[in-house]
């Protein structure tokens, strides 16, 4: 992650969190719980959490030697389409976050490289890097409306499901066209 200046988080954004009132030393804990709307772009190409959606966060903050270590669980909405059929798929999604935060100046500075460990700029967290790699690390890349899900007929387009046992779209090659001619004039 890069640095910041410390006036480019904004207190106020929904995913940036304030630990001023938790104490810096090794095993301070504070519990946090909130709902906030889901940054745009949360998702791959056919999947993923509307923007705007409501993400409920459970998390915990821990005071460490080094900084701050955000854990807990982030549940939301999750739509798109199967990769095989194109059904729209709905669910809620759980997912774990667990991220160290390290403080300005500390000694993770000399012995980590920039983005190997998050940095707090002056008592803030940007959650949304840790959050959208959760998220994103998730989703599945060819979601599918359910495991046996058939897919579409390539010829015709319809679902596999709503067409007859039987169907099929019999092509003859033009080359031996005159031949199933003869079979239905033994018949």
């Amino acid at each position: 992650m890069p640095k910041h200046s410390p006036s480019s988080l904004n207190p106020r954004a929904p995913l940036v969190l304030d630990t001023r009132d938790l104490p810096r030393r090794p095993g301070a804990l504070r519990t946090l719980r909130r709902v906030v709307p889901a940054p745009v772009d949360l998702g791959v190409e056919l999947i993923g959490v509307p923007a705007g959606a409501n993400l409920n966060l459970d998390l915990r903050l821990e005071s460490v030697s080094e900084g701050v270590l955000v854990s807990g669980t982030v549940t939301g909405p999750v739509q798109g389409e199967c990769g095989r059929c194109l059904r729209t798929i709905d669910y809620s999604l759980t997912v774990n976050v667990q991220e160290l935060y390290a403080y300005e100046n500390s000694t993770t500075d000399i012995t980590t490289d920039e983005d190997e460990v998050g940095r707090m700029q002056d008592d803030l967290i940007d959650l949304e890097p840790a959050l959208r790699d959760a998220v994103v690390l998730t989703l599945p890349t060819n979601p599918l409306c359910r495991e046996d899900c058939p897919g579409l007929c390539p010829e015709c387009g319809v679902h596999w499901d709503d067409l007859p046992a039987d169907h099929s779209h019999q092509q003859i090659d033009p080359r031996w066209a005159s031949l199933s001619q003869l079979n239905r004039t033994e018949e």
